[in-house]
């Protein structure tokens, strides 16, 4: 029987549930993630070994030349003999160490059976389970450490024979955003939410075969859903050269896992600070560029400003703040021919001024800006400020009537109350995606009216905003018919109620002069 994506997001949950004794919620990822993946790990081995012996049997084969056909024919990677105690020789397997859970030292044997995957399989999983940390005992008892195993051992077996990649990812993502709503702001580090993510592929709109790139990765959720995007629209996802750069070690770990249990393949996560030091470089030392880049990076980060850097096109962004930094190195790494870029970034970007307003004055003047999306507030674990998405594209790719002008979309009132932050529906995102791929008359204004009605949208030309200082506030393009509208509906109450109050006034003057004796007043 198939294993349902409820039935594996119960007992996962159960398992990190165990983890409520010794450790808060915002702590759960850096234990749960690295042993769900181990066990991941180990029931894909043991299931492929048991394939190659079901079909293989009776054949007569050396040990070597067993071990040879075998990663070479069915296993994609290698679960290590140990020596994780004096007692005796073990597996680096899930199964190998679960059976020693009653006995002192758990922790010292999970992390030298971790180590010992990473060490055997460097280019696929260096670094992947992270500092380890947890495995200590004065971090996590061995008593807890056995009873989160033992809870995750009742999840169904980890492995393409028993269920679907669908199914693992999806239980991993589960995962991410249970451990997010009850992290508060810190799952802002890892945790871009989902509803947003779409949003911003759907723009991107990536293709079969192209690279896809995103400088601050997280847990690599913006590289998986262009995956996603292209096999919902009957494309091929897995042909995407997925790459992602991410500062923290532990979080690039977590990425590489999620990239995995989606059975995606062909990617590449780095770990390193993008600004400081990019590590996807062409052979000349210049930034490696791609088809497709999206990023949600660290609002209104201080950094140490470039001295000389040839991704500061405009000038350098202010020690204060580095999105306008980020928006520069995604510009560099745009294939020159069909790049295009999108960035979730706070509002300030707009309109700052001083070294951001010069860059700003740069990019507009080279035509690279394409769009801004206003969103609305409290969308992030990590903020409540509204942010927008800008969208821009490599010089000269720009469709012809968007040339010399930007698409501004004013969606800051489409949202749905959720518990702990606003969301928006798949309506609401239909409705923005909509909007950027429409088309606009010689007036900015969209040639579908059912858009307009949808949305507050205008393209409007770069003289314009020229003649506004290089300000990118929305409002100040597209405030006008909303405006117009908010004032007539306004004045008509107040007409109303001033007509009313009237009525009241004279009736009551007329009832005291007929008291007094005079008549004659009509209206």
């Amino acid at each position: 029987m198939a294993v349902t994506q409820q039935e594996i997001e119960n007992r996962l949950w159960d398992a990190a549930d165990e983890l409520r004794v010794a450790m808060p919620e915002s702590q759960y990822s850096s234990v749960v993630f690295p042993l769900m993946f181990w066990k991941y790990l180990s029931d894909t081995w043991e299931h492929r070994r048991q394939e190659f012996q079901a079909e293989n049997q009776g054949l007569d084969y050396s040990a070597e030349e067993a071990r040879e056909i075998e990663y070479r024919d069915y296993q994609d990677f290698e679960l290590p003999l140990i020596h994780p105690d004096t007692v005796q020789e073990r597996r680096s397997s899930w199964t190998s160490i679960l059976a020693t859970v009653t006995r002192p030292g758990l922790g010292q044997r999970v992390r030298a059976s971790l180590q010992a995957i990473e060490t055997a399989n460097p280019d696929k999983f260096s670094r992947i389970f992270g500092a380890m940390t947890w495995t200590a005992e004065e971090v996590l008892s061995g008593e807890v450490l056995a009873a989160v195993m033992q809870a995750m051992d009742r999840v169904p077996k980890m492995h393409e024979g028993n269920m679907s990649y669908d199914v693992l990812g999806g239980a991993y993502e589960y995962l991410l955003k249970r451990f997010s709503d009850g992290s508060g702001t810190r799952a802002g580090q890892f945790f871009t939410p989902r509803e947003v993510v779409e949003l911003l592929v759907e723009v991107l709109d990536p293709q079969n075969r192209e690279s896809v790139y995103d400088p601050t990765c997280g847990s690599g959720g913006m590289l998986i859903a262009s995956a996603n995007l292209l096999k919902a629209h009957n494309k091929r996802g897995y042909t995407l050269k997925l790459h992602g750069q991410e500062a923290v070690a532990d979080t690039a770990g977590v990425a590489r896992m999620n990239l995995f249990m989606h059975n995606l393949t062909d990617f590449k996560v780095e770990v390193g600070d993008t600004l400081k030091d990019p590590l996807f470089k062409k052979s000349d030392g210049s930034v490696e560029q791609f088809d497709v880049i999206l990023a949600n990076p660290p609002y209104s980060l201080k950094w140490k400003p470039w001295t000389k850097d040839p991704r500061a096109i405009g000038g350098v962004a202010p020690l204060s703040s580095a999105d306008w930094a980020f928006v520069q190195h995604m510009i560099a790494s745009m294939d020159p021919l069909k790049g295009r870029a999108g960035v979730v970034l706070p509002h300030g970007v707009l309109f700052r001024g001083g070294q951001e307003a010069a860059i700003r004055q740069r990019v507009l003047d080279d035509d690279l800006l394409e769009a801004v999306i206003g969103l609305p507030a409290n969308l992030f674990y990590s903020t409540a400020i509204p942010t927008a998405i800008l969208v821009f594209r490599a010089s000269g790719t720009k469709r012809p009537e968007r040339k010399g002008g930007v698409l501004f979309i004013d969606a800051s009132k489409r949202f749905t109350k959720a518990k702990n932050r606003n969301v928006l529906t798949k309506v609401d995102i239909a409705d923005m995606v909509r909007a950027y791929q429409a088309d606009f008359d010689a007036d900015g204004n969209p040639v579908d009216l059912t858009v307009e009605a949808a949305l507050p949208a205008r393209l409007v030309p770069t003289t314009e905003i020229v003649a506004s200082g290089y300000d990118l506030k929305i409002d100040t393009y597209i405030k006008q018919a909303a405006a117009e509208s908010e004032d007539l509906g306004t004045l008509i109450d107040a007409y109303n109620v001033a007509r009313a109050e009237r009525q009241k006034t004279e009736a009551r003057m007329l009832a005291v002069l007929a008291d007094a004796g005079i008549e004659g007043f009509d209206d």
